[in-house]
């Protein structure tokens, strides 16, 4: 797809998608320059929010669909690595939010609410803060979006209580999220990673290069889509269980639901879900840096091509440790990536995947929805009154 000159990708309806997935290491970039270049207000934000409680502050990242998914990618990291001492970091979805606050926030816990959002305009989206404002008591609101005149970001421009962060040449116009998905989560996690920024540029101009040799490498990735399969799962452990989902999600969207998906953890998939896997299905697994939970993610990676019950058992890994000896998408000859950076070229491996299956099934993957009930921003949602 990224040799095939505009006019061959407009006649596959896919030429918007195409260019979105192949800028992302530019983005990359981009949003490192955007952090830096944003960096004391955003240590300004941070210190008045840390003012608000005694002990830790609650940190929410919130999003629905993909958006929701970018939390779910970035925090397992940032419990890992960040200052968890001050900061108490958990992934809760805006419908989450909206439909059930009594169950997913408390009113006397000091809170960040971290929205992402590509365009700002989902009802979700807007309808979270403002329920998240009437019920918590102490709250400040960090909006990581990448459009500018989106109601997100321009409600939020005089809000004393909000920091707007935006990232516009990822607002995607393709469907599908990619480029909106790896730079929110890439900005989240600069903001609070507690590394050197000289380590991050390295960690962040590394995954920019990895990510441009999954486009030269596509060649590759075609090839594990060159059988007959109607089936595709994605595991991962740790930040890739977030990552798996959205993969997941990705070639959901772009065929349409013309190819069945599941995803779940490692070990998981054990515990009855791995029902799913027959003979026309083909099963990713991300490969975790980390050295223990690395063993995990072999261990099933071993136990599906050993059981000989998938087409296709695959694993998307780093040359940093033990490898899975069968089929593989490895990126060799680099430093170890810590987890939520590597995610950034592991999502660009999966979303080639279902870019090419898209095109594989005869769907458009810049319009993938060919009734239209499924939409770029969700439409038909009732938000309801809320009395805290």
């Amino acid at each position: 797809m990224f040799e095939k000159d505009i006019e061959e990708l407009k006649a596959l309806g896919a030429d918007i998608t195409t260019g979105e997935i192949l800028q992302q290491p530019d983005l990359w970039e981009d949003t490192f320059q955007i952090y830096t270049d944003n960096k004391e207000a955003i240590e300004a934000f941070l210190a008045s929010a840390k003012a608000m409680a005694d002990g830790r502050v609650s940190v929410i990242f919130t999003g629905a669909g993909t958006s929701d998914y970018v939390g779910d990618t970035v925090a397992p990291y940032l419990r890992h690595v960040g200052d968890t001492g001050a900061y108490d970091f958990k992934p809760i979805a805006t419908t989450d939010i909206v439909s059930a606050p009594r169950d997913f926030l408390r009113p006397e816990d000091p809170t960040i609410l971290v929205s992402f959002a590509r365009s700002g305009n989902s009802p979700e989206s807007l309808a979270a803060v403002e329920v998240a404002r009437a019920y918590v008591n102490d709250i400040k609101f960090l909006n990581i979006t990448c459009a500018p005149e989106g109601r997100l970001a321009v409600e939020s421009a005089d809000d004393p209580d909000a920091l707007t962060l935006l990232i516009p040449r990822a607002n995607d116009k393709g469907f599908a999220m990619t480029g909106s998905y790896s730079c929110m989560a890439l900005l989240s996690t600069l903001i609070f990673d507690p590394a050197s920024d000289e380590e991050k540029r390295s960690w962040v101009e590394q995954a920019a290069a990895m990510g441009r040799e999954v486009v030269e490498r596509e060649g590759e990735i075609a090839a594990y889509l060159a059988g007959d399969f109607n089936r595709v799962t994605y595991l991962g452990s740790g930040a890739y269980v977030g990552l798996a989902q959205e993969a997941q999600l990705k070639i959901l969207e772009l065929a349409h639901g013309l190819v069945a998906t599941s995803w779940d953890s490692c070990m998981g998939y054990r515990h009855g879900p791995k029902s799913f896997v027959d003979d026309k299905t083909l099963v990713f697994v991300f490969v975790n840096n980390d050295a223990y939970t690395r063993k995990y993610d072999l261990d099933i990676l071993n136990e599906i091509a050993g059981d000989e019950i998938a087409q296709k058992t695959i694993a998307v890994q780093q040359d940093a440790g033990e490898l899975f000896c069968g089929e593989s998408f490895t990126f060799a000859g680099r430093p170890a990536l810590p987890e939520a950076y590597l995610a950034l070229p592991f999502v660009m491996v999966a979303q080639v995947v279902s870019l090419l299956n898209s095109v594989r099934v005869g769907n458009t993957p810049d319009t993938p929805s060919p009734t239209g009930t499924v939409n770029r921003v969700v439409k038909g949602v009732i938000i309801h009154p809320f009395e805290a």
